[in-house]
């Protein structure tokens, strides 16, 4: 099983980068963020004819997730479901194979000055409520997801010009923390311990991908044992270097 996330920074406007991504690499399951676009108007058909399912949740112009894959989910599950609302388009829950698969995107907290920081730390705890709530950590769970935090000084280009800004912020490490000490492995890490390997490299910076200026903000986490059949992970930076892409780039892996 193959599974992959990749923050599309608009589905419409990355399909095509998408579809090839898909027909080269054959994902068993990838994960989509920053879809963009309403239920409604979601390009499902392209998905469908190449015998995949697409379940999606989405809303005008921001955030939205979508799962595809190429079997039928068992069971899907829309939201955090805790009564706050409105609540955005931000998650999404597909059983797939046995395996429980969770896609977020995670509000990127404007500035640690704004209020939404105070809103993507509480997002957190909230997200942390349903993890507890719907499984146990023994289950087959995958979390996968822009999630908008860098965890480690190595996951950023330059750890002491970016310390305490939003996405490297210390309240926002401990919250991602507090997430995984549920019982989350980074299994990205398990397999590629090594430095400067990002998946996000912001369109305002000149020439960043060639110059390796980026953030390691999107992730796949495992429960334990599910995280222990994973063989190999890592990050495709070629479809960054594409006309028109997405700032960020797929994180995959095997298991």
């Amino acid at each position: 099983m193959i599974i992959a996330s990749f923050n599309v920074n608009g589905i419409r406007a990355r399909m095509d980068i998408v579809l090839d991504w898909i027909d080269r690499e054959k994902p068993s399951i990838l994960c989509l963020q920053e879809t963009k676009v309403q239920d409604k108007d979601f390009p499902s058909q392209p998905f469908t004819d190449r015998s995949h399912s697409v379940t999606f949740w989405g809303q005008k112009a921001y955030n939205g997730v979508a799962i595809v894959s190429r079997t039928e989910p068992e069971d899907i599950r829309i939201g955090l479901g805790d009564g706050q609302d409105p609540e955005e388009a931000r998650l999404i829950t597909a059983k797939i194979e046995g395996v429980w698969v969770v896609n977020t995107y995670v509000p990127q907290g404007t500035d640690v000055a704004h209020p939404r920081f105070r809103t993507k730390l509480e997002w957190f705890e909230r997200l942390k409520k349903y993890f507890r709530k719907h499984f146990k950590p023994a289950d087959p769970v995958v979390w996968a997801g822009d999630l908008n935090v860098a965890p480690e000084d190595k996951d950023v280009y330059d750890p002491k010009r970016l310390a305490g800004n939003v996405c490297f912020h210390p309240e926002e490490k401990a919250a991602l923390a507090d997430v995984m000490s549920w019982g989350f492995v980074d299994v990205f890490r398990k397999h590629e311990p090594g430095e400067k390997q990002f998946s996000f490299f912001d369109y305002r910076m000149p020439k960043a991908l060639e110059r390796n200026l980026g953030w390691r903000l999107d992730h796949i986490l495992a429960t334990g044992a599910i995280a222990a059949a994973s063989k190999r992970a890592w990050i495709d930076r070629a479809p960054r270097m594409l006309p028109r892409p997405s700032d960020h780039t797929p994180v995959i892996v095997e298991f």
